[in-house]
Parts: C-alpha cells; sequence; structure tokens
C-alpha cells in the first residue's frame, strides 16, 4: 500500500494527516487513494466474529472510521472526493498534522505480531517505556487486564487509542509529561458530525 507522496513540510519532511470516512468503508478508501498514488496507512486487527455454523477471522481497522494519508493535500480536491470520506481531519478549516512518532509507534506496534486491539482514548495513567523487544523504546500508558499487562498508544488527535499486550518485565517507568492542550478550546472534527460533512477547506 506505500507508494511516493509529494507533500513536505517547511522542515523538508512529508506530514500525516487522518481522513475521516463512511463507516466500514476504511479499506475501500485506502485502496482508492492508494490508487491515486497517495501513501496511505490503515493499521488493522485480526478479530473472531462467531456465526452458528462456522467461526471466522476478520481483519478489522484499529481505528474506525480514519484512514492516515501521508501528505497529499496537494490533491486536497482528489482526496475530499474520494468514495467514502468525509473530510480530511482538522481544527478551524486546517489539517492537523499527526505526530511522527505516533505512526511510528502505532506502525511498530501491529507489525510486532503482538496482540493488538481498539482501546478507550486516554490520556492519564502511568507511563513507561519499552526497554527490550519489538516495541522498544516506545512510550506509552501502562494498564491491567486480568492477567496480561497492556501499553496504550495514541492518536492525539484523533482522540482514538489501541491497546497492544507486553511483558510486565519488558517495560519501565518514564516520568509523567503534560500532554499539548490541543483540545483545550475545540472539539476534534471526528466529534462533531456537523463539521465532519464540512469540505469546503
Amino acid at each position: 500500500m506505500i507508494v511516493t507522496g509529494s507533500d513536505t513540510s517547511q522542515n523538508g519532511t512529508t506530514p500525516w494527516y487522518a481522513v475521516y470516512t463512511r463507516h466500514q468503508h476504511e479499506q475501500s478508501v485506502a485502496d482508492s487513494l492508494n490508487r491515486n498514488g497517495i501513501e496511505i496507512f490503515l493499521p488493522t486487527y485480526s478479530s473472531k466474529r462467531k456465526w452458528k455454523d462456522r467461526i471466522k477471522i476478520l481483519s478489522l481497522p484499529l481505528f474506525p472510521s480514519y484512514v492516515f494519508l501521508h501528505g497529499g493535500l496537494d490533491r486536497r480536491v482528489k482526496v475530499l472526493s474520494t468514495p467514502g470520506v468525509y473530510s480530511i481531519v482538522g481544527f478551524g478549516g486546517q489539517a492537523v498534522a499527526i505526530s511522527d512518532a505516533e505512526i511510528d509507534a502505532i506502525r511498530r506496534a501491529v507489525q510486532s505480531g503482538l496482540r493488538a486491539e481498539p482501546h478507550p482514548y486516554l490520556q492519564c495513567g502511568d507511563r513507561v517505556r519499552v526497554k527490550t523487544g519489538p516495541l522498544a523504546g516506545i512510550e506509552g500508558i501502562l494498564t491491567r487486564k486480568k492477567s496480561s499487562c497492556r501499553l496504550i498508544l495514541s492518536a492525539e488527535v484523533l482522540q482514538k487509542s489501541i491497546a497492544v499486550e507486553v511483558d510486565a518485565f519488558s517495560i519501565e517507568p518514564i516520568a509523567r509529561r503534560d500532554s499539548p492542550a490541543l483540545f483545550s478550546s475545540a472539539r476534534p472534527v471526528a466529534a462533531a458530525p456537523a463539521e465532519v460533512r464540512e469540505r469546503a477547506w
């Protein structure tokens, strides 16, 4: 799904953004954007669904109704006219870039082979750093579920999180730091349906 993008920021790097999609249209949106030469990232996880006569393993998006794109704003009209796309996530008519560190952490979690799944968005809790293994160096919030430890990784712009199972012996606590007050005076586009459908950027 990775192709060459063309947008660059002032420091020469290509920023990541997110588009808000119709329910269950994430894959079709990702495929359409990819065919139009825009690099996308659609992290997924496996989930069992049981019917009366069978059990099926489905690949579901870790961030339902969102697809990440690398640059692409020079083709804003093309992006917004993609079937299934409601809007580019942003505030006050401006697209908001997503941290490279957040994208990298999510990508590494998906590629690690560890179990990952959507999780309620968290902003507080014990912050930890992974010391060893495929997620070494990644920071997140520690939670516990039954007998297992989970590392919560978040995309702050989307106010969405995922949980990845980690070994308790592979993590170490780090000093708590305040998150930037990104949402102190505005809600994300995805939380306001009337704004989500605004395409006149």
